[in-house]
Formats: structure tokens, sequence, C-alpha cells
């Protein structure tokens, strides 16, 4: 009879001898698949679980795509709302308009968290982090007052080319914050990506779109690196609180936050803009449309952000301006280009390009300490000794119960 202590001890003599092993952890698996080698899998086992695998992460990366595009026609709907509002009945409220979205996450999120009980209550979580929610509040109000405001500074393709600059900033932030590590084919999908927005941008000089031109480009031009680089942060700070905290507390206090700090900055910048609003049943309709389109972006992106990342979902982004586009020809009488086909297939080739394979997690080796074998105990493996780096390989849809986890250290 071995004790504990011993199985520890071989355990922690295995990992020793091999610097370079590999130790995959299966939830579910039968019992006949684990042997007195510490549980290690048959070949057929192991080949059977990366068929799943497989055809989970090609199933995952339809979803991925898919997901993404509703996020896209959601954006859609804010960007026309807006024009209209703008260009029809010179409406020019960014301030009031992201005031609006606040005050419906704070009636359905902070109002859900208020009337909860225990450490998931609204004043509960105030009182441990109340501080990083409210620079979040400011980020993502910022985030989004910059690139508003830099339409009335640049041209419209300087803003949809200096907005892709948000996606350099998500992969550093993932990178050294999250942990999260990018294969070959990531860089190649984001780069083909990138390509397809230069391509519409290139359509725009061609048909002559270049709305908002105003007197000073490069001020226009840094207000959209600025939001850019807002959002990106913002992003980055919401999938790691929604893969460690929940969606209802992140959208919950930013509409607490949000709609606190937008009203401030209304009261003080914007209120004579909103008194010169002609106000009838047209412009009230296209408010209530651009607030609908708006909670819905809100409250669906961190769900589209828990089953991919916040990479993926800013890469997806990019074609809501084709959208835009798309629906101008018939509204607004846009001129049409061959390139604009071109930059929309473009894109999504990118985006199955990034979506076909999973990212993978580096993780603390200190974090790696529990496995847990198909009878459903936990075994706690020793905290000394020399334990290599590990890293998980994460799929799109990990959170699903239904499939086996797979993690290799």
């Amino acid at each position: 009879m071995i004790s504990p202590e011993q199985q520890q001890q071989q355990q922690q003599l295995q990992q020793q001898q091999q610097p370079n092993h590999v130790v995959a952890t299966i939830e579910n698996l039968p019992a006949e698949s684990s042997g007195s080698s510490g549980g290690s899998l048959s070949a057929s086992s192991a080949s059977s679980v990366r068929q799943r695998i497989r055809k989970m992460l090609n199933r995952e990366m339809m979803i991925s795509v898919a997901l993404g595009q509703v996020l896209s026609l959601l954006i859609c709907g804010i960007g026309l709302t807006s024009k209209y509002l703008s260009d029809d009945f010179h409406a020019n409220t960014p301030v009031f308009q992201s005031f609006l979205n606040y005050i419906l996450l704070f009636l359905v999120y902070t109002t859900t968290l208020a009337v909860r009980q225990g450490e998931e209550n609204l004043l509960a979580i105030l009182r441990r982090r109340w501080w990083k929610y409210m620079i979040l509040g400011i980020i993502d109000l910022e985030a989004n007052y910059l690139v508003v405001k830099a339409y009335q500074y640049t041209t419209l393709t300087s803003v949809q080319l200096l907005d892709c600059f948000v996606i350099p900033v998500v992969i550093l932030l993932s990178w050294f914050f999250l942990l999260i590590r990018y294969k070959a084919v990531h860089f190649v999908g984001i780069v083909v990506c990138i390509l397809g927005m230069g391509c519409m941008a290139g359509a725009d000089v061609l048909v002559g779109r270049q709305q908002g031109a105003g007197e000073n480009k490069l001020i226009g031009d840094l207000l959209v690196l600025g939001g850019a680089t807002l959002y990106g942060i913002s992003n980055v700070w919401e999938e790691y609180i929604i893969r460690t905290l929940s969606r209802v507390e992140f959208l919950g206090m930013i509409g607490l936050f949000g709609a606190f700090f937008s009203g401030i900055q209304l009261a003080i910048m914007e209120h004579k803009e909103l008194l010169k609003v002609p106000w009838d049943w047209q412009i009230g309709l296209l408010y209530v449309g651009f607030s609908a389109c708006m909670f819905g972006l809100y409250s669906f992106m961190p769900v589209v952000i828990k089953k991919t990342s916040a990479t993926s979902v800013n890469l997806n982004l990019l074609t809501a301006d084709l959208y835009s586009l798309f629906c101008g020809l018939f509204l607004f009488h846009y001129k049409f280009s061959g390139l604009y086909l071109l930059s929309f297939f473009t894109i999504l080739i990118g985006l199955v390009l990034y979506s076909s394979t999973s990212t993978y997690i580096a993780q603390d080796p200190r974090v790696y300490k529990q496995f847990r074998n198909p009878s459903g105990t936990v075994v706690d493996l020793p905290a000394s000794g020399q334990v290599e780096p590990s890293v998980a390989y994460t799929s799109l849809g990990q959170e699903m119960e239904e499939e086996p986890h797979v993690r290799v250290a």
C-alpha cells in the first residue's frame, strides 16, 4: 500500500526527470482511460479527444465569426442613427447619447446587483473595488467621446484607418496582463483583416468619401488614436472581469459610474447643444434606436468576449463600417466601388484564419496545482520542487460543460 506522501514524491520525481513533460488532464473520461502511470491517456483515448476538440473548434470558429457580425450590425445601427441625428437634425450630442446608454445599464444591471445578497451585492462590490470601476467607467466614457469628437476634425477615412490601432493595443495588453499567447496563424489573420480595412479606405478615396474633414486634421487623428487606446484598455479589462468575476457585475458597475460621470460631463460641456435640438417624434425615435443598439452592444459584447476574446471581437468589428457603407448606398446615396466587396471578403478571410485555431495561456507554475482524476476527486500536487513553466491551451468554448476540458502543461 503506497501512502499519499509516497505518491506525491513519485509525481515530483517524474516531473523533475522530464523537463519537457506534457501533462494532460481531461474531465469526464471513462475510468479505464487512466492507468498506473499517474492517469496517462491511452493512444486511442487521446486520438478520440483530439478529434472531438477539432470538431468543436471548427464549429466554434463559425459561431465566433457569426457572433462578431451581430456586434458589427449593432454598431452599424449606432452609426446610422448618429449620422441621421447629426446630418439631418444637427443634433451633435455624443455625451448625451452615451448618457442614455449608461442610464439603461444602470436601470437593468446596477439594480440587479443592488437586490443581490452576500458578496455579490452592490455595496459589497463597492467596498472592495469601487476605485477600479470608477477608473474603468471614465476610460469607457472618454473612449466613446474621443472617437465621436474626432469626426469634427478629420476625415472618415482617417478615422477608419486609425481606429484599427485598437487591435495592437488589445494584443499587447492581452499578452502582458492576461498572459494570452498567439500563434503565427493569428498574426496572419490580423494582418489580412487590416489589409481589408486599408482596401476599404482606398475605395473611400477613389469614390470621394472624404466627409468630416475639418480645420485641424492632426487634432482629429490624435483624438482617434487616444480613443482607440482607451477602447483597447477597456476591452481587455472587460475580458478579465467577465472571466474572473461576472458579466452582470461588469455591466452594473459600468452603468453606475458611466451614468454618474457622463451626467457631469453632459452638464458641463453639452447642455447648450442639448437645448438647440429641435425635438420632435422623429428625433425621439432616433435617440431610442441609438440607445437600443448601444444597450444591445454593451449587453451582448461580454458574451462574445467570453466565448472568444477581446482581440477576436475587435477584428470582427472591422466589418461594421462596411455594413454602414452598404446601408448608406441606399439611404445616403453613396457611390459604390468593387473594392468595398473585396474589402469585406478580405476581412472575413482574416477572421476565419484568426478563428481557425485557439490561443493559449501561459500560466505561472504556482497556479498549476490541481488535477481532476476520473473519479472526480482533486489531487493537490506538492508545492515544493522545480516545476516546469506551464501552458494552458484553451479552446473558444472552454466554458461548455458537455465538452472535455484539456489542459497541457
